[in-house]
């Protein structure tokens, strides 16, 4: 990325390039990005090819000002901090399911980011709703966040009897990330590369088992901490305080009023759900973006 690409996407963020690599630059980034690119899920079901190459990740996020799921939004959200100093590492992580077992391989994408204050951090702008700011990867404590209360601990074995490893004794074990006292992801140890996780997209970009292609999600945090979210045609807007509002927009024309006004996203058509070849939709998603069903990371209220 160069200095012209990195200005253009702090102006999509509304941030003003960072002195040096620091823990402070590096919550304001997260936050900010959380804020104006949204998690949305779209390109699956408007036909878009999803490429985890740099540019065309750039083109998506900054030129188009579109979001993206994580493998998109961490890849460029990570090529972003490397640009402006940060020691960035891409993890994979396998997503827990609504029945406490992990997802698939490459599952998901997320960030490890050092600093040059002294800083090492888990940093995702790609799960759909985590927390606001990094969380401390070598912290085993209860971590307060706007989105609730975190906790980064060793994993216990998977149901294959692994713990991880492939690294050095200290940081061989997986992680578990857990919020509010529920697990959400297994985070792995072993530093990856972009093009390890194509696999996963074209998974939950075309598999009838993914919730992507079930269904839509556009998804984003608010200035006061809050959440809104378009799940299909509802509308979901939810305070910091946990206030919830919830309506449906009835027209195709307000719908689109609502991607550009509320996402910044310009659109010529409403998308609408694909037939991928399920035999027959099971679970799906609540008007919060929720996931209900299958492994893979989804938003939460």
């Amino acid at each position: 990325m160069d200095s012209v690409q990195v200005d253009a996407y702090l102006r999509r963020l509304g941030v003003g390039r960072p002195a040096r690599p620091t823990t402070d630059a590096l919550r304001e980034l997260q936050l900010r990005h959380l804020r104006t690119v949204p998690f949305e899920n779209l390109s699956v079901h408007l036909g878009e090819e999803i490429v985890l190459e740099e540019k065309r990740l750039l083109d998506k996020v900054v030129g188009a000002h579109r979001g993206g799921f994580c493998y998109e939004l961490n890849g460029a959200f990570g090529a972003l901090l490397g640009a402006l100093g940060f020691d960035v590492t891409l993890l994979a992580a396998r997503v827990y399911g609504e029945e406490g077992r992990p997802g698939i391989p490459y599952d998901h994408l997320a960030l490890r980011v050092r600093t040059v204050d002294g800083g090492d951090w888990l940093a995702d702008v790609g799960f759909g709703a985590l927390s606001h700011r990094p969380l401390a990867i070598g912290a085993r404590e209860e971590q307060h966040d706007p989105a609730g209360v975190f906790r980064v601990v060793a994993a216990e074995p998977d149901a294959a009897g692994v713990r991880g490893g492939g690294l050095a004794a200290a940081e061989a074990v997986d992680l578990d990330v857990v919020m509010d006292g529920k697990p959400q992801y297994r985070l792995e140890a072993r530093p990856r590369v972009l093009r390890d996780f194509v696999a996963g997209a074209w998974w939950h970009s075309t598999s009838p088992g993914s919730h992507f292609t079930k269904s839509l999600v556009c998804s984003r945090v608010t200035e006061d901490g809050g959440r809104i979210t378009l799940s299909g045609r509802g509308l979901t807007v939810t305070a910091a305080d946990g206030a919830r509002e919830v309506r449906e927009p009835a027209t195709d024309e307000e719908v689109l009023a609502v991607y550009r006004e509320r996402f910044g996203i310009a659109l010529e058509r409403v998308p609408e759900v694909r037939d991928f070849g399920r035999a027959g939709r099971q679970g799906g998603t609540g008007t919060d973006g929720e996931c209900r069903s299958g492994a893979g990371e989804w938003g939460r209220e």
